[in-house]
């Protein structure tokens, strides 16, 4: 449902486990892309299956065509036409293609941040590398239309409250723990980590500490624990504007 850090398969592969990433949707029946036996190329979903065409549109969307395509929406004609077109599935994810043939999903085409500069930004390529901190839950990387990219992070409670119990440090609360100066230093630290890894236009230049933990319940996040990004906009409104108006 998401993608898997490198990182992560890394790890399995290193116990000899050889976990593989894919990609699929319902509309086509489930998989279309995986990697084929032993040709697996961390970072990537594969190739497609036998019965997958594919292209990419000149935006980058993923288009698939095949018999495992489905015919279209329920008693929805109007969603229909607007997926299928020429009898291309358009899958709205962005996507690129190596020299091997390896695909790679990029974003959802929906949530590509456009800086005011004109800068298409990826935001989940950002948010999966700030998780790959065991003190970070969750982030929410901003900047559209934005001179620069900024994010609101959640901690987590666990791992970042048994660091400030260990360095001595008295917190009570999930907010407590959440406004603590050495805890957001410990938080700049982690972006610090992943800004070095991407180019100087997608660096994190100001984040901000969410004093709350995101809920299934506040409609905050769906029921397969994915954050909404509509509502989190909404909600945190006051928050991000602190962040651009500073």
């Amino acid at each position: 449902a998401a993608k898997v850090s490198p990182e992560e398969l890394l790890f399995f592969h290193a116990t000899g486990i050889l976990v593989k990433e894919g990609y699929g949707m319902t509309e086509c029946t489930g998989l279309s892309f995986i990697h084929m036996g032993n040709d697996i190329k961390l970072g990537t979903v594969g190739k497609p299956i036998s019965c997958i065409e594919y292209k990419l549109a000149p935006d980058g969307e993923l288009m698939k065509k095949g018999p495992s395509i489905f015919k279209g929406y329920y008693k929805n004609p109007e969603a229909t036409a607007r997926t299928i077109i020429n009898d291309w599935l358009m899958t709205e994810d962005i996507a690129t293609v190596d020299k091997d043939g390896h695909v790679s999903i990029v974003d959802r085409k929906k949530d590509i941040l456009i800086t005011s500069g004109g800068k298409n930004i990826a935001p989940s390529l950002i948010e999966n590398e700030l998780k790959v901190s065991p003190y970070i839950k969750e982030a929410i990387v901003l900047g559209d239309g934005k001179k620069f990219v900024s994010a609101l992070i959640q901690i987590d409670f666990e791992n970042v409250g048994k660091w400030a119990s260990n360095s001595q440090i008295a917190y009570t609360t999930f907010k407590s723990l959440s406004l603590i100066p050495q805890v957001i230093t410990l938080i700049q630290e982690a972006v610090d980590t992943v800004n070095a890894k991407f180019s100087r236009v997608e660096n994190i230049r100001k984040f901000l500490l969410l004093t709350k933990e995101l809920d299934h319940d506040d409609d905050e996040m769906t029921a397969t624990m994915k954050v909404r990004r509509a509502t989190i906009y909404k909600k945190f409104a006051k928050e991000i504007e602190s962040i651009y108006s500073t």
